[in-house]
């Protein structure tokens, strides 16, 4: 899956499919064969941390 570039854009990307259709960030990574660690490194950059109890990047 080619998920945003940016960031800022992955973030609310990432939240708006969490919320809607994923229970969880490694669900969503299982999926769509994603690497979390990856992503989670990204959103570092600008941040951000998963927060596994509200199931979105804060």
């Amino acid at each position: 899956m080619n998920l945003p570039n940016d960031p800022a854009i992955l973030v609310s990307y990432l939240n708006t499919q969490l919320r809607d259709f994923y229970p969880s960030l490694e669900e969503f990574c299982k999926t769509n064969d994603c690497d979390m660690q990856e992503i989670m490194n990204k959103l570092a950059t600008i941040g951000y941390i998963y927060d596994e109890k509200q199931n979105r990047f804060r």
